[in-house]
C-alpha cells in the first residue's frame, strides 16, 4: 500500500517552524503598536497645545489647575468650542493627559511607555521638569 500522507515527523517540523515564525513576529507587532502610540501622543499633544493657546487668546488666561481631566473639560466646554471631545493618553487609556499650570506657563504630558504616575511640572520661569520620562508639550522650555 502506497498511501499519500504526512508522517508525524513532518507535522512536528511544520509546527516547530510556525512556532518560530510566530515567536519572531509577536515582538515586532508590539514594537509597531508602541510606535503608533508614540505618533498619536505627539500629534495629540500638539493639538492640546494649540487648543490651550486658542483658549488663552479668548480668555487671556490658561486653564487653571494641575489636573489634565479638569483642564481638558475646560477646553471642551469653552465658548467657542475648542475641543470636541476629551483626549485620553494612549499609554494609559483610562485617564486624560497630564496637565500642570503656573498661570503664565503650562505643560501637557503623557506618561509614555513606562505609564508611571509621576507628573511633569513647569516653574514660574517656564522651565519644564519632566519627571515622567514620557512626552510633553509646553509654552515654556524643556520639552
Amino acid at each position: 500500500m502506497n498511501k499519500k500522507a504526512f508522517t508525524i515527523l513532518e507535522l512536528l517540523v511544520v509546527i516547530s517552524v510556525l512556532a518560530i515564525l510566530i515567536g519572531i513576529a509577536i515582538p515586532r507587532i508590539k514594537g509597531m503598536q508602541q510606535a503608533g502610540q508614540i505618533t498619536q501622543v505627539k500629534a495629540e499633544l500638539q493639538t492640546l497645545q494649540s487648543a490651550t493657546e486658542s483658549y488663552f487668546s479668548t480668555n487671556q488666561s490658561y486653564p487653571a489647575g494641575s489636573s489634565g481631566a479638569t483642564a481638558m473639560t475646560t477646553l471642551v466646554a469653552a465658548t467657542p468650542q475648542i475641543l470636541s471631545t476629551q483626549l485620553n493618553d494612549p499609554f494609559n487609556s483610562s485617564s486624560a493627559y497630564g496637565y500642570y499650570s503656573t498661570g503664565n506657563y503650562y505643560v501637557w504630558y503623557s506618561q509614555g511607555v513606562a505609564s508611571s504616575s509621576i507628573t511633569d511640572t513647569v516653574s514660574t520661569t517656564g522651565v519644564v521638569t519632566s519627571a515622567s520620562g514620557g512626552y510633553c508639550s509646553s509654552n515654556g522650555t524643556g520639552c
